[in-house]
């Protein structure tokens, strides 16, 4: 039953995080758009230089779940890459509940209201050629206390499974754990 939730949730991350890397190179359009356009063409576009704030928010906070299943979050590893399987999976387990679960929580609890303001509002950009749906931004706050609290489970179940003996690390499992 556990290897079924973690295998979903790790599912959910890394197809979320595949479509998300898409976002990278629209990005990199867009800008190379907006230079071209300013150097070459001479005019500007409020809407498209606030889409850039967009898809860089979208990449990083929409990809978090998907970045903690690749073990991409910055680390200082000093000694945990010496560590044993299972203190590393200790490690894992008391970082999550201790660290990563507490943070996100308060994360969410308090951008809660700021988000569901700005839902209430329709808030748009304060530019009248802007993007009208900053609402939209603020929500990828709440995206990704979502799926790195989901990723996180998976990191806690994982790391029970190792601590038992019920699962190995492995070249594929190191980029989980």
């Amino acid at each position: 039953m556990i290897e079924k939730i973690t295998g979903v949730i790790d599912l959910i991350n890394e197809k979320l995080g595949r479509i998300i890397a898409w976002a990278t190179l629209i990005l990199v359009l867009v800008q190379f758009g907006i230079v071209i356009t300013h150097y070459i063409f001479r005019d500007g576009s409020i809407f498209l230089q606030e889409s850039l704030l967009y898809l860089h928010s979208l990449i990083f906070l929409g990809a978090a779940g998907y970045t903690l299943k690749h073990n991409g979050h910055v680390r200082v590893d000093v000694f945990y890459g010496n560590f044993s399987e299972k203190a590393k999976a200790w490690v894992n387990l008391l970082g999550t509940l201790l660290f990563l679960t507490p943070v996100t929580v308060v994360i969410g609890w308090y951008s809660w209201p700021f988000v569901m303001d700005s839902w209430s509002a329709m808030e748009g950009s304060i530019e009248s050629s802007g993007i009208q749906a900053v609402y939209l931004l603020k929500s990828m706050i709440l995206l990704f206390v979502f799926f790195i609290l989901l990723q996180g489970l998976s990191l806690v179940l994982h790391s029970l499974r190792i601590i038992r003996g019920a699962e190995h690390l492995t070249e594929e499992k190191l980029e989980v754990v």
